[in-house]
C-alpha cells in the first residue's frame, strides 16, 4: 500500500486486512510512523471510523490447531527452542493485530489522543517484536510458519468484541500480563543454550510489554472512573465472563505492580482454582 489511509482507524483496517507477517508489521510501522508525525506537526490525523474484521488476515502458514492438539515443545532440545520461539512469534503478530483493533472497533467511544499514543506505540513496538523473533528463527534456519501455531489468541478478541472495558481487562491486564510471568525463564533457557540474539530479542519483548501491560490498566481505570464503577470488581466480574481458563501462578508480582496491576487484582481469581494457586501474598 503506497499510499496510507486518511484516518487512523482505516490504517488500523488495512493493518488487520494484510495477511503476510512481516508485510503486516512494515505498513504498522508506517501508519504508526503517519500518527506520530502528525501530531508532531500539530494537525493530528483524524481518528476516523471504520468497521474492524472479525478476524485478521493471516498468511496460508503456519497451520492453526485448537490448543489441545499442539505438539508438545521440549525446549531443552534444539528443536524445542525453536518450537518456542515459532510461538512467541505467533503471539507477537497476534498482539500486532489485537492493537490496531481496540483502536479500529471502538471508535464510537470517545477516548483522548494518549489513549491512541498509547497503543499506536504499542503496535508498533509488537511489531518489532515479532520481526525480532522472525529474525532469530531464520538464523536458526527456519521460520514463521514452519510449525503449527494454536488459535487460542484471537478467542479474547472475539468474546470482547462488543466490550471495551472487557477488552482491555483480558488482553493487556491478563495475556500481556502473564508475558511478564513467563518471558524471564525463557531469558535463562536461552542464555543457557548460548543462543544471545534469542537473548537479546526476548530481553527488549520483555522491557516493553510492562508498558503494554500499564496502557490497559491506566485505559481500564480511565472508563472505570468514566462509568463510576470500582476497578477491582469489576476487573473481577470481567475476566470470569471472558477470561476461559484460571490465572496460574507463579505471578511475576514486581513488574505487575510496576505496570499498575496489584496483587488484590489477580490473586482472587487464582485462588478460586485452588489447585492453580499459592498463599495470596500481600
Amino acid at each position: 500500500m503506497s499510499v496510507l489511509p486518511a484516518t487512523l482507524a482505516e490504517c488500523a483496517v488495512a493493518v488487520l486486512t494484510t495477511a503476510d507477517g512481516r508485510a503486516k508489521t512494515a505498513l504498522s510501522h508506517r501508519c504508526a510512523e503517519a500518527w506520530f508525525a502528525s501530531r508532531a506537526a500539530g494537525q493530528p490525523m483524524p481518528i476516523g471510523a471504520a468497521v474492524a474484521p472479525d478476524f485478521p488476515a493471516r498468511p496460508d502458514q503456519p497451520a492453526l490447531l485448537d490448543p489441545r492438539h499442539m505438539p508438545r515443545r521440549r525446549p531443552g532440545s534444539a528443536a524445542g527452542r525453536i518450537a518456542l520461539l515459532h510461538a512467541v512469534a505467533h503471539i507477537e503478530l497476534n498482539a500486532v493485530d489485537l492493537h490496531w483493533d481496540i483502536i479500529a472497533r471502538f471508535t464510537e467511544t470517545r477516548m483522548p489522543p494518549g489513549f491512541y499514543d498509547d497503543w499506536v506505540k504499542s503496535a508498533a513496538e509488537e511489531s518489532k517484536h515479532f520481526n525480532l523473533v522472525c529474525d532469530v528463527l531464520e538464523s536458526l534456519g527456519s521460520h514463521y510458519g514452519a510449525l503449527p501455531a494454536h488459535a487460542f489468541m484471537w478467542r479474547a478478541a472475539a468474546d470482547t468484541k462488543s466490550d471495551f472495558l472487557g477488552r482491555l481487562a483480558v488482553v493487556p491486564m491478563v495475556l500481556e500480563a502473564r508475558g511478564l510471568d513467563v518471558t524471564p525463564g525463557m531469558i535463562d533457557l536461552f542464555r543457557k543454550a548460548g543462543v544471545d540474539n534469542a537473548v537479546a530479542a526476548l530481553e527488549t519483548i520483555y522491557a516493553e510489554e510492562v508498558s503494554h501491560v500499564a496502557y490497559g490498566s491506566k485505559w481500564f481505570h480511565f472508563l472505570c472512573g468514566r462509568a463510576d464503577l470500582d476497578p477491582k470488581d469489576a476487573f473481577h466480574d470481567l475476566v470470569r465472563r471472558y477470561f476461559h481458563g484460571a490465572l496460574k501462578p507463579p505471578f511475576n508480582e514486581e513488574k505487575r505492580a510496576e505496570a499498575g496491576i496489584p496483587p488484590d487484582f489477580y490473586w482472587p481469581l487464582a485462588e478460586e482454582h485452588p489447585a492453580n494457586a499459592t498463599r495470596f501474598s500481600r
